[in-house]
């Protein structure tokens, strides 16, 4: 038997001890030069504890690549801290239910619609109409002009409160119309500015002076679901009211109102006493029922008849300098209040946030 490292070559010679060559049958042999082996290298055997180990070293590295790349990109936990405070800002407005039919917020220095509900449904105004009215009338009556009452009647039937024959300050007419919410003291100012509306505005019809600048000034700023039947806002009949408009074109007017606090600042009262140049004394009281509630008050109005139900519109300053008009119609004798301070409260929050 042979193994690697055995060479077998013919038969075995007979070896004597007599020389140094070796004698095989009478022959001199040549001395047999031992072949030099090159070493084979043996091949690689894999063996499956070793693979086994390869494909846990390649699984490791693999995962540990993944976790680096996800940790480099990942936020830091001030980043996801807010994040996660972003994710959960609720709008203020959310879950707000109010009586009314139709709701507006809009911030005058943003420009932004804080809340909308209905916006442009068209309804009656009540006596959210003597604004409009006061912008007319103050167009031709300065502060101080001298107003004398002709003989008349209320519109609505009620008690006369400005007696005939007095004179009054025209600014003292308008508080009392506006603070009180009077139709008398719309009918007064609207006669007392017909001569000279009619002469400021040539082509204006002749009895309804006033009456024909309000819708004229509507036209002007764009108010497209407004108009005017009559200067007080009084509903005309059971089915048709006395003027209509919609919460935006509201917001609009009271916007432009607003420019001229030094009209509608007696709005801000919540009572005011009023005397003619003949010493008669007149009350105001406000209609405003949430005027104490509301922070920063601009002007407002309210407005109520069995047509328009409850309609409140205000401008307030929700902070320095940062003036908001909220406008609620067509809610309740009440609820006007509760929806108005709901709008108020939420409006506070929302800033409140950006800030």
């Amino acid at each position: 038997m042979m193994n690697e490292d055995t060479v077998a070559i013919g038969n075995q010679p007979t070896i004597s001890s007599y020389g140094s060559r070796p004698i095989s049958n009478g022959v001199e042999a040549r001395p047999i030069e031992e072949p030099v082996l090159t070493e084979v290298a043996r091949p690689t055997t894999i063996t499956p504890r070793f693979l086994g180990a390869a494909v846990l070293a390649l699984i490791f590295l693999a995962g540990a690549g993944i976790t680096l790349a996800y940790l480099s990109s990942a936020p830091s936990p001030q980043e996801v801290s807010q994040t996660a405070a972003t994710a959960v800002v609720i709008d203020p407005f959310n879950d707000i239910v109010l009586d009314a039919q139709s709701a507006y917020v809009f911030d005058l220095v943003t420009h932004h619609v804080l809340y909308a509900l209905n916006p442009d449904a068209q309804l009656p105004l009540a006596s959210l109409t003597k604004v409009p009215l006061v912008l007319a009338v103050a167009e031709v009556l300065m502060p101080d002009t001298v107003v004398a009452v002709p003989s008349h009647t209320p519109p609505d039937g009620g008690i006369q409160r400005i007696p005939d024959g007095s004179r009054w300050h025209a600014s003292d007419l308008i508080d009392f119309t506006l603070i009180s919410s009077s139709n008398e003291g719309a009918e007064i100012l609207a006669t007392a500015a017909e001569k000279a509306l009619r002469a400021k505005y040539s082509e204006t019809p002749a009895g309804s002076a006033a009456l024909s600048r309000m819708n004229e000034i509507a036209g002007e700023l764009g108010l497209s679901h407004t108009y005017f039947l009559n200067p007080s806002g009084l509903d005309i009949s059971a089915t048709q009211g006395g003027a209509y408009g919609s919460a935006r074109d509201v917001a609009t007017l009271f916007a432009h109102a607003a420019s001229m606090p030094y009209i509608f600042e007696g709005t801000t009262k919540s009572e005011l006493v009023l005397h003619s140049l003949e010493g008669d004394r007149a009350t105001a009281r406000n209609t405003d029922k949430v005027l104490a509630a509301i922070p920063g008050l601009i002007m407002g109005k309210t407005g109520y008849t069995d047509l328009a139900g409850g309609n409140l519109a205000i401008v307030f300053d929700i902070g320095p300098a940062h003036p908001v008009v909220a406008v609620v119609l067509h809610s309740t004798e009440t609820g006007r209040f509760d929806d108005m301070k709901k709008l108020i409260t939420a409006t506070q929050a929302a800033i409140a946030l950006t800030q």
